[in-house]
């Protein structure tokens, strides 16, 4: 029997997750390099940054996953660059010694995901929170609830701005945030410090553009304003940011308002790793592919998930969405083992299945193909489903499910707990290389 074909995916994320599952039953081994060694639902991390969900909640050990794929084995590690002459992958090992490992391959998979873009924002890297990893999302909790600890201890901080949490971005993810932010204050901090006037606490959610949700329908962008406000959440809407400060944000009005805490949620970028293995990208640093997802010039190799550049069916790249990067991963799968039965590639297609986001208790909206447009309780209940069914883990469901059955019989909520300093992002060195992104 010959050496069976080697693929290497680099990112354990919903793409490089994806891709590897489907290579299940392909006559290939397969190799997954993370820098990690556990895998984050990162819909759900907003929910760890607001105290709803436990960290562990939104993670699954890389390993646990493949058990009864035994065709599949993991490094964890950083990839610092690929020799195409040799068809290696250089890797620093993240283990005792930090030793450098060139792993061999047939197939080289793409799928290191994003990370949080800046958008030239003067002092939003040094000072602003991002939300993109399970350690941001800590962050942010830590951080918040410090911030209640000192205005409890000290009141005359609320005036400047401990209590004011400002969220940048009005995508899903920024709205979500916003809604937790204010159902946290008003049902769960209001009993916990009792002493501070939790009118005071203010959540304002930022967007450049009129509307939240951009590329939802009006009646449901309408429905999450209506909705946001309802709940104490302040819009700016047709407001950009200008400059972040430790201890304000200043918008290009000239407006400027005292806070602590800018949540960072305005939109990521490709990995720099695209662009430090020299390959052609497109706008934000995206690899440029083909239509069948491979990388132009260089045979056997992939871009998948946020990473790629996928074209759409208006030519235009598909967003940076979950959903795209489990199918592109699912198809390059396909891809691989077509190759391997001497059969030639096919284009990439995406299904669109609908986009949803949650605004709180009993509030979302869901916009499903055929023009179905779901708001309120109706979207909630589907967005709750949704996401414990691509949740990784039995545990993980059990565990969620139980949490948000707790929290709405109870108008509480659990991991109400700081780990650690109060850290400043810019006072942290991140990383490089591939920082266990779910794509």
């Amino acid at each position: 029997m010959g050496v069976r074909p080697h693929v290497v995916i680099v990112g354990a994320g919903f793409a490089g997750l994806a891709a590897a599952r489907d290579l299940a039953k392909a006559p290939v081994d397969v190799t997954i390099v993370d820098q990690q060694n556990y895998t984050t639902f990162q819909p759900l991390l907003y929910q760890v940054a607001t105290a709803g969900l436990n960290a562990a909640d939104v993670a699954h050990p890389i390993r646990g996953l493949f058990h009864r794929q035994r065709n599949v084995t993991f490094r964890r590690g950083r990839v610092t660059g690929v020799d195409w002459g040799r068809r290696t992958v250089a890797v620093d090992r993240l283990d005792a010694g930090q030793q450098q490992e060139h792993i061999a391959f047939d197939h080289l998979v793409l799928a290191a995901g994003a990370v949080t873009t800046w958008f030239g924002i003067t002092g939003a890297a040094e000072h602003a929170f991002p939300l993109y990893t399970l350690e941001d999302a800590e962050i942010v909790r830590n951080h918040m609830i410090e911030r209640f600890e000192a205005a409890d201890v000290d009141p005359s901080l609320v005036a400047k701005g401990a209590l004011t949490f400002v969220v940048v971005g009005g995508g899903p993810t920024g709205v979500e945030t916003a809604g937790a932010l204010a159902e946290l204050f008003a049902t769960v901090f209001r009993n916990d410090y009792p002493r501070l006037d939790m009118t005071r606490a203010r959540v304002v959610l930022v967007e450049m553009r009129d509307a939240p949700l951009g590329g939802f329908a009006p009646s449901s962008q309408r429905h999450a304003m209506a909705t946001l406000e309802a709940r104490g959440v302040e819009l700016r809407f047709g407001e950009a940011v200008d400059q972040v400060t430790a201890d304000h944000v200043r918008f290009a009005s000239g407006d400027v308002l005292p806070t602590e805490t800018v949540v960072w949620a305005a939109g990521v970028r490709a990995h720099p790793l695209a662009e430090a293995l020299g390959l052609d990208t497109a706008r934000q640093g995206r690899v440029v592919v083909g239509p069948d997802l491979a990388v132009p010039g260089h045979g056997g190799v992939w871009a998948i998930g946020d990473l790629a550049a996928a074209p759409g069916g208006s030519g235009d790249p598909l967003p940076q969405l979950a959903p795209v990067a489990m199918q592109s991963g699912a198809h390059v799968a396909r891809q691989i083992t077509r190759l391997l039965e001497g059969k030639g590639t096919q284009p990439f297609h995406f299904v669109d299945r609908g986009t949803m986001a949650t605004i709180g208790r009993r509030s979302a909206v869901a916009e499903l193909p055929f023009g179905i447009k779901l708001h309120g309780t109706i979207a909630w209940l589907a967005w709750l489903g949704l996401h414990l069914l691509y949740l990784a883990g039995v545990r993980n469901r059990a565990s969620v499910l139980l949490n948000w059955a707790w929290s709405y019989l109870t108008w509480d909520r659990g991991p109400r707990i700081i780990f650690g300093a109060d850290e400043r992002p810019g006072r942290r060195e991140r990383p490089g290389g591939v920082e266990n992104p779910a794509a």
